[in-house]
């Protein structure tokens, strides 16, 4: 079984930037992602999932490990300083090294 390094990028959010951080994962060439609705608990206190306007979101995007890197740049720089947010990114390995 041949597997593919790559990244997963991990963006947790303010669910009203979603369509700020969608936009953006076109623009650096990511070809899809995975959205959940979440809640959590941290630094700024609980954040609950029953009203939508100030829930949070969690996005998963797998690409190219140059991807990940203009992406998490650009995150850094243009959304933390607007959005509350927190953004990670991992190693992993894929079979279909073409989906990404």
């Amino acid at each position: 079984m041949n597997t593919h390094p790559m990244k997963l990028v991990t963006i947790i959010c303010e669910a009203h930037a979603r369509e700020a951080v969608t936009k953006l994962l076109r623009e650096v060439g990511a070809h899809g992602w995975t959205l959940f609705h979440v809640e959590g608990d941290g630094a700024h206190g609980k954040r609950p999932a029953d009203i939508p306007e100030f829930a949070n979101i969690q996005i998963e995007v797998i690409v190219q490990p140059e991807v990940a890197g203009k992406l998490m740049e650009r995150l850094g720089a243009e959304f933390f300083p607007r959005y509350g947010m927190v953004a990670f990114e991992s190693d992993v390995r894929v079979l279909r090294k073409d989906k990404f």
